[in-house]
């Protein structure tokens, strides 16, 4: 049970949650290449906070790479958020904020390709252990498709000028 729910059923909300992330994120990534924002950045890295924390709750076995990348993942958020509202993104700020939020966008990307690869079972078969060529291959192309965004978007918001 977690937070009065069966394991599966906080399972569905985790991952719920993270596909509403996930979604937001990358309408919100749109925006910045546009040279904008909306409410859907509020609502991005709140989505964003809520994936890591209910990650946290799942029955802990140890300190695995997930954990960490979640750690990382919530300074990631809280970089942005800081440049976002404490700073009103004034002058470097918006930079920091386009890198930190591609950046926390990537690395619930980075998982959510691992996870589809555990999962789903074609997927599963030609990469049962996640060290074979197509596992590799997903992630470098998910990879190289968030460096390209990140500097454009760095480039079209993080200079302030479209």
């Amino acid at each position: 049970m977690v937070l009065g729910m069966s394991l599966h059923a906080f399972t569905v909300l985790h991952v719920a949650i993270t596909l509403v992330e996930l979604a937001v994120g990358v309408m919100a990534l749109l925006e910045m290449l546009g040279g904008s924002l909306s409410k859907l950045t509020g609502l991005f890295l709140l989505s964003a906070t809520l994936t890591s924390v209910t990650g946290f709750m799942f029955p802990f076995h140890g300190m695995t790479p997930a954990i960490v990348l979640s750690i990382i993942t919530l300074v990631t958020i809280g970089l942005a958020a800081y440049a976002l509202y404490v700073r009103k993104l004034a002058g470097g700020w918006r930079r920091v904020y386009a890198i930190m939020a591609v950046t926390t966008l990537y690395f619930d990307a980075f998982v959510a390709v691992v996870q589809s690869f555990q999962k789903i079972g074609p997927l599963h078969m030609a990469a049962p252990t996640g060290k074979e060529a197509p596992f590799a291959a997903a992630q470098i192309c998910v990879l190289a498709a968030f460096v390209a965004l990140g500097v454009l978007a760095t480039r079209r918001f993080g200079s302030g000028a479209v």
